[in-house]
């Protein structure tokens, strides 16, 4: 599958009628719970399993009746998760990137917003009353953001399902931002990703 092309906004929404925009969010939270008494569990992100049977991010089309790629997104995001998505809104500071694929005239536009927990846990239990709940959501997954002893359990092996076109850079792009993973820690999948350990005293990720 040929690799999508990363675009600035300003590129991608000049590409012109021809061509559709999509709209997807990355929804995370920190979360201070300890696996096993031992492995900080340091954020909740969630991912969703697709009706294709791959990984991706809640959202969707922006239609005509959109004002705006956010408009697009919110709407999207309320049919998939359910109500608890009208506690937030994701807006134009949330905006990370850009990417069109190489066959269908597409454009998907990628989002990261920040929740407290108590959001994102409501995200997950009313996700199984959403519009498209068993139709184009299969469910919601949390990404594990730790490696077992093996090297392979936990991320490393996560990282190694099927995801939609840039939905795997995204993930990873997201975590090195956040702290979790350090920089150039992997090359396409290189099993076991690094992670950067949290700092015990202050109880943040660097």
């Amino acid at each position: 599958m040929a690799r999508a092309r990363r675009l600035e906004l300003a590129e991608a929404l000049a590409l012109g009628p021809g061509w559709r925009h999509a709209c997807y969010a990355l929804l995370h939270a920190p979360d201070p719970g300890i696996l096993f008494g031992r492995l900080p569990l340091r954020y909740a992100i969630l991912m969703q399993m697709r009706f294709d049977g791959r990984l991706g991010f809640p959202g969707g089309f922006v239609d005509s009746q959109d004002s705006s790629l956010e408009d697009g997104l919110n709407r999207g995001l309320l049919e998939q998760l359910g109500e608890a998505a009208a506690a937030f809104r994701v807006e134009r500071p949330d905006y990370r990137s850009s990417h069109a694929g190489s066959g269908p005239r597409v454009v998907a536009h990628f989002y990261s917003k920040s929740l407290t927990l108590e959001q994102l846990s409501a995200v997950e239990a009313s996700a199984t009353g959403a519009k498209d709940h068993g139709l184009e959501v299969l469910g919601l997954v949390r990404v594990p953001l730790y490696t077992l002893h093996d090297g392979v359990g936990g991320l490393p092996i996560f990282l190694e399902n099927c995801f939609i076109g840039a939905a795997r850079e995204q993930l990873l792009d997201t975590l090195q931002d956040l702290g979790v993973v350090e920089a150039g820690a992997f090359s396409g999948l290189q099993i076991p990703v690094r992670l950067r350990q949290p700092s015990v005293d202050s109880g943040n990720l660097r």
